[in-house]
């Protein structure tokens, strides 16, 4: 134990996550072993899937299963409210992972009248009926943490909404549930923090969400070349869900073509050294329709599913690709410049600030550029070497474990919790 860690009192924890099959649970196992190694105490609150997948009682944490659905269910959303309020009421920190994490969080330690802005029987306006923020105290913890009988409440969102209708909404209403009674916001991107801090956030901060060190590949570039059948062709790697947010119908118009000497159809030419052929690690609900259409196109496209083997791929990648519509501080990105891979893709949420100059970014849906950005790579040795050492050099600097374990326990002795 350190010197400062000597002078610091045990911490109670309750991390609140949903349904999570990526960076998310993750990300909060790290911090629970973290926390855990540094005498804390911890508990996780979440779907029992999420156990069974990142196993965190293995890291020391205690964990409690509560339903969190990744969809709006009135009766199961106050059961898991009622569960998050009992399971945290001798915890200092309520640390919610998630949108609706957060927002059956705020629920759960601030109350459900006090969450949607309700004190004395009558709504909180604002000038000309409008509803208003309550406000609090920094200083004497005074408002939304009283609410919460002295626990404070830490909100990490994750993720941006990328679709509209009813549930563009509903994201809009939890939204504000978090803004408005979350004692300190931590988001992933810039404009994730900008749209908080215009709902009236109090306290909101960048989070810290590295990716785990990248591990040896088992097999040579060759050998995956080999099993992909690639020929000679170049290698542009996607990882990632195979989901609406991902933007996969923008990188099969990007694979369609037309390439140097091998014209756009993997009939067409599908040897020839100037045709890339895009592989995607990744499993998800666009599956079949995906595939519908690199057959009737005939695409040079390889749909792999979930791989245990992404160091190998890499290894023997070009660069990666993405077309995402939205994203934060994605894993695949960070694995891409811990590899020295440069980076093709979409100037969204937090990829500029990840990728620098390590790579190419254009706007979303820009299908020429895009395009036009994998033919600079391939055909000009020059800017493809330079955005190579530059993916090594970031991949070096990018923050580690115990940084982000630092970043939470500042965000917890602010709130007043430690020493």
């Amino acid at each position: 134990m350190s010197p400062r860690q000597g002078k610091e009192r045990v911490v109670r924890v309750a991390f609140v996550l949903g349904t999570t099959s990526g960076g998310t649970g993750r990300h909060v196992r790290m911090l629970a072993e973290g926390l855990v190694g540094r005498g804390h105490q911890v508990v996780v609150a979440g779907p029992s899937g999420v156990e069974e997948q990142f196993s965190f009682a293995s890291a020391g944490a205690r964990f409690v299963p509560i339903a969190v659905s990744d969809r709006p269910h009135p009766v199961n959303d106050l059961r898991a409210v009622l569960a998050i309020r009992r399971l945290t009421r001798g915890a200092d920190v309520v640390h919610a992972h998630g949108l609706r994490a957060g927002a059956l969080a705020a629920l759960g330690v601030r109350g459900v009248l006090t969450s949607l802005g309700v004190r004395a029987g009558r709504r909180a306006l604002g000038p000309r009926g409008r509803r208003r923020p309550p406000t609090a105290s920094r200083s004497t913890g005074e408002g939304a943490s009283a609410a919460g009988e002295g626990r404070r409440l830490v909100v990490t969102l994750h993720n941006a909404l990328t679709a509209g209708g009813f549930v563009g909404v509903v994201y809009g209403v939890l939204e504000r549930i978090v803004a408005w009674r979350a004692d300190h916001v931590l988001v992933v991107s810039p404009d994730l923090g900008e749209r908080m801090t215009g709902l009236g956030a109090r306290d909101v901060r960048p989070a810290v969400v590295p990716a785990p060190a990248l591990r040896p590949a088992k097999r040579t570039p060759q050998e995956v070349r080999d099993e992909l059948g690639a020929g000679e062709r170049p290698i542009l790697l996607m990882i990632g869900r195979l989901a609406q947010q991902k933007g996969l119908e923008t990188l099969l118009d990007v694979a369609a073509g037309p390439w140097p000497g091998g014209g756009g159809r993997s009939g067409e030419g599908p040897q020839a050294a100037g045709q890339p052929l895009f592989v995607v690690a990744g499993e998800g609900p666009l599956r079949g329709e995906l595939e519908r259409r690199i057959r009737a196109e005939r695409l040079p496209v390889r749909l792999l599913g979930n791989r245990e083997d992404i160091p190998d791929l890499l290894g023997a990648a070009t660069a990666v690709v993405t077309a995402s519509r939205w994203e934060g501080q994605p894993l695949s990105l960070n694995e891409a410049l811990m590899a020295g891979k440069p980076v093709i893709g979409t100037a969204v949420g937090g990829i500029p600030e990840i990728v620098g100059d390590a790579g190419v970014l254009v706007p979303y849906g820009d299908v020429q550029g895009l395009r036009g950005a994998v033919r600079t790579l391939l055909e000009e040795p020059g800017p493809a070497e330079r955005m190579a050492a530059a993916a090594a050099r970031r991949g070096r600097e990018l923050p580690g474990g115990d940084e982000a374990v630092e970043s939470v326990l500042t965000i917890y002795r602010f709130a007043g919790t430690i020493g």
